[in-house]
C-alpha cells in the first residue's frame, strides 16, 4: 500500500517549497541592507543636501536596528524632501519598499520599488542616470528584483518574468549583482518548473555557476536542493539523491541559521527520495530534519521571550532618564517599592524561562525515547515497516504533533497567562497605596504585560481551535466556514444530531474537513460548496461537496494527491471508510463515514480563550 502521509508531508517541501527561498532578501543581505543607499549619498555640495544625506543615515540606522515604525515614519518624511536629487530620491523610495516588506505589506512595497525605478527611468530619460557615479550597481538590480518577487507572490507571473529578465540581462561583475542575478535565475526557474522542465533546469544551473564563482556555498547548496527537486519530478532519483548529498557537503562546516533551514529541506527531500528508492535510512534523514526542526522553533521560542524581555529594559532605561528630575522628588520608600516592583517583573521573566527550559527538555526526553522505542522495533523486524504499519506511525506522527500543540496552547493559557494576570492585579493592588498620583512606571509597567497577555492568548489560538474546544465540531466547522466565505465562494453547513464527542477524536475530524476546505480554496475555482454533517447508528457522516471543476479520480494526479493520501490514512487509520467522487469541469463529492469515539464520563473539556 501507499504510504500516504508521508508522500504528501515531503511532497509539499518538495514542490511548493524549493524555489520560496529566493523570494526575500537573504539574511547577509538583510544585514547589509542600504550599505550601498548610504554610500549613495556622497555626492552633495549644498548644505541642504547634506542635511538630508544626515537624515537618510540617520533613518538608515533604525531601519537596520529592526526599529521598523520609527524608520518609517520617518523616511515618509524625507521622501517629501528629496525630490531635489536624483539618487537620494531613489534610495529613499527604495529604502522605504524594504521597510514595507519587512512589515509585510506587499502592496504598499510594490508601489514604492515602482517609484524607485521610475526614477531611475526618469534620469535616464535626461541622459543623467550614466552620471551617477555613487550609485551602487546592484543597487537597480535590488529595485527590479523586489519588484519581480512581490509579483511572483501576488500570482503575476508573467510581470515577474519581464523584471527577472531584466535583472539577468545586466552586464555587470560586481559580486553582489551577480547574486542578484542568480536569485533572478532560481525565482524564474520556479515559475518555469509548472510547464518547462528544461527551461527550469537551465535556469537552476546558471543560478548554480554563479553561485560556485563566488564561492557562496549556502545559496549553493539551495540551488542544488532545487535541482534535485528538478529531478525527482522527473522521476531521476537516483540523480536526485547524488545531487542532494551535494548540497549537504557544502552545508557540513556551516551552523548559521540560514544554513540550519536549508539542511532541514536537504535531509527532509533526500529521506523521501531514499524512500523512493527502497532505501530504510530514509527514516534517520527524516528523523534529521525533524530534529533541526524542532531546535529551530525552541530557539525561534527563546529569541521572542528575550525580545520582549529586552524591549521592557530599554523601555525601562527610557523612562529612567526621563524621568530624572521627578525621581529626586520621591521618598526613600518609593524608592524601595519600584526596585521591588523591578525585582518581581525579573522574578517573572525567570519563571518564564524556567517552564519553556523545562518543557524542552522533557520534548527532548521524549524524542528520545521514542528513538529508542522506533529502533528496537526496526531491529525486532525489518518487514514490519509496510503496508499498514507505515500509515499507523505515520498517523501517529500526526496525533502526536496535535498533542504537542494542545498541550502548548494550554500550557500558555494556563500557567503564562495566569502568571500575568496575576502580576497585573498585584500592580493595581499597589497603585491603590498611592495618596497621589500613580509612578508611570507602573501604568506602563501594566500597559506592557496586558500586550504580553494578548500575545499570548493569540499564540494559544493559532495552536488550537478555542470554538472547537469549548463549543464542539459543528461550531468550529461553522466558524471556519463563515471566515473563508465571499462574494466568490459560498460555504453552507449543515449538521444533524451532531453531538460533543471525545476531544481527540474532534481535533482529528476537525483536521480533516479543514483539509477538504483549504483544497477547495486552493484548487477547485467553485462559487458555492456544502458541508453536511449527521450522527447515525454510532456513525458520523461527512458529505463534502463544491460545484468546482473537478478532477478525474483515474489519473495519476489524483493517485499522487498530497492532500487526499493525507486524509485517506487518517481515515483508514480510525477505521473509517472515504468515497470521492469527481468528474472534470462538474465538482466533486466527498463522502466519509467513521465510528464515534464518545466523549468520556468526567471528562475535564479544555478551554482556550
Amino acid at each position: 500500500m501507499r504510504i500516504v502521509f508521508f508522500l504528501h508531508l515531503l511532497s509539499i517541501l518538495i514542490i511548493g517549497n524549493s524555489y520560496s527561498i529566493y523570494l526575500n532578501t537573504s539574511e547577509k543581505d538583510n544585514d547589509n541592507i542600504n550599505k550601498e543607499e548610504s554610500i549613495s549619498l556622497q555626492r552633495f555640495n549644498s548644505s541642504d543636501s547634506l542635511s538630508l544625506k544626515k537624515k537618510y543615515d540617520s533613518i538608515y540606522s533604525l531601519y537596520k536596528r529592526e526599529k521598523y515604525t520609527e524608520a518609517l515614519n520617518k523616511a515618509l518624511i524625507l521622501a517629501q524632501e528629496t525630490k531635489v536629487d536624483g539618487e537620494l530620491d531613489f534610495s529613499t523610495n527604495l529604502l522605504l519598499a524594504q521597510i514595507f516588506d519587512n512589515l509585510n505589506l506587499r502592496n504598499k512595497s510594490t508601489n514604492y520599488y515602482r517609484k524607485s525605478l521610475d526614477i531611475i527611468n526618469l534620469l535616464k530619460s535626461r541622459n543623467e542616470f550614466s552620471t551617477i557615479t555613487s550609485l551602487p550597481p546592484e543597487s537597480y538590480a535590488k529595485a527590479l528584483i523586489g519588484l519581480a518577487s512581490n509579483y511572483q507572490l501576488i500570482g503575476k507571473t508573467d510581470s515577474a518574468k519581464i523584471y527577472y529578465k531584466k535583472v539577468i540581462n545586466i552586464n555587470s561583475l560586481n559580486k553582489k549583482t551577480q547574486d542578484m542575478r542568480a536569485m533572478a535565475f532560481s525565482n524564474l526557474s520556479g515559475i518555469y518548473k509548472k510547464d518547462n522542465l528544461t527551461l527550469a533546469k537551465e535556469y537552476t544551473n546558471k543560478a548554480i555557476e554563479i553561485h560556485r564563482k563566488n564561492n557562496n556555498k549556502i545559496s549553493e547548496a539551495s540551488a542544488l536542493n532545487n535541482l534535485a527537486n528538478i529531478y525527482l519530478h522527473e522521476k531521476n532519483y537516483k540523480k536526485a539523491k547524488e545531487v542532494y548529498f551535494s548540497g549537504l557537503k557544502l552545508l557540513e562546516m556551516s551552523n548559521s541559521i540560514k544554513a540550519t533551514k536549508f539542511k532541514e529541506d536537504l535531509y527532509f527531500n533526500l529521506a523521501y527520495t531514499l524512500y523512493l528508492l527502497k532505501d530504510y535510512t530514509a527514516y534517520d534523514y527524516q528523523e534529521k530534519s525533524y530534529n533541526i526542526k524542532d531546535n529551530l522553533r525552541d530557539k525561534e521560542i527563546r529569541r521572542m521571550v528575550e525580545q520582549i524581555y529586552t524591549q521592557h529594559k530599554e523601555n525601562l532605561e527610557k523612562e529612567k532618564t526621563a524621568l530624572v528630575k521627578e525621581q529626586r522628588k520621591l521618598e526613600e520608600a518609593q524608592q524601595a517599592k519600584t526596585s521591588l516592583l523591578f525585582g518581581a517583573l525579573s522574578f517573572l521573566v525567570l519563571i518564564i524561562s524556567g517552564v519553556i527550559i523545562y518543557n524542552y527538555k522533557l520534548r527532548q526526553k521524549n524524542l528520545h525515547l521514542k528513538l529508542s522505542e522506533s529502533k528496537l522495533i526496526q531491529q525486532q523486524s525489518i518487514e514490519k515497516l509496510k503496508s499498514e504499519a507505515q500509515i499507523k506511525i505515520l498517523n501517529a506522527t500526526i496525533d502526536g504533533k496535535e498533542t504537542e500543540r494542545k498541550l502548548i496552547a494550554e500550557i500558555l493559557h494556563d500557567n503564562v497567562s495566569a502568571l500575568l494576570s496575576s502580576a497585573n492585579m498585584h500592580l493595581t493592588a499597589t497603585k491603590k497605596q498611592f495618596n497621589g498620583d500613580t509612578p508611570q512606571e507602573i501604568d506602563k509597567t501594566q500597559a506592557i504585560i496586558s500586550e504580553a497577555s494578548q500575545k499570548v492568548r493569540d499564540l494559544s489560538h493559532n495552536l488550537v481551535s478555542s470554538i472547537l474546544l469549548k463549543f464542539g465540531l459543528e461550531y468550529a466547522i461553522k466558524d471556519v466556514t463563515k471566515k473563508y466565505s465571499n462574494s466568490e465562494l459560498k460555504f453552507e453547513v449543515s449538521a444533524q444530531n451532531i453531538n460533543r464527542y471525545n476531544q481527540e477524536f474532534e481535533i482529528k475530524i476537525f483536521n480533516v474537513i479543514q483539509e477538504l476546505i483549504n483544497n477547495i480554496l486552493k484548487h477547485s475555482k467553485a462559487q458555492h460548496a456544502e458541508i453536511i454533517l449527521k450522527e447515525e447508528e454510532d456513525q458520523l457522516t461527512v458529505l463534502v461537496k463544491d460545484d468546482g471543476v473537478g478532477f478525474s479520480t483515474s489519473s495519476s494526479s489524483f493517485s499522487d494527491g498530497i492532500g487526499l493520501n493525507q486524509i485517506e490514512a487518517r481515515i483508514h487509520i480510525m477505521n473509517g471508510k472515504l468515497t470521492i467522487n469527481s468528474k472534470e469541469n462538474i465538482g466533486t463529492s466527498i463522502y466519509i463515514s467513521v465510528p464515534i469515539l464518545k466523549q468520556q464520563k468526567n471528562f475535564k473539556l479544555t478551554s482556550v480563550s
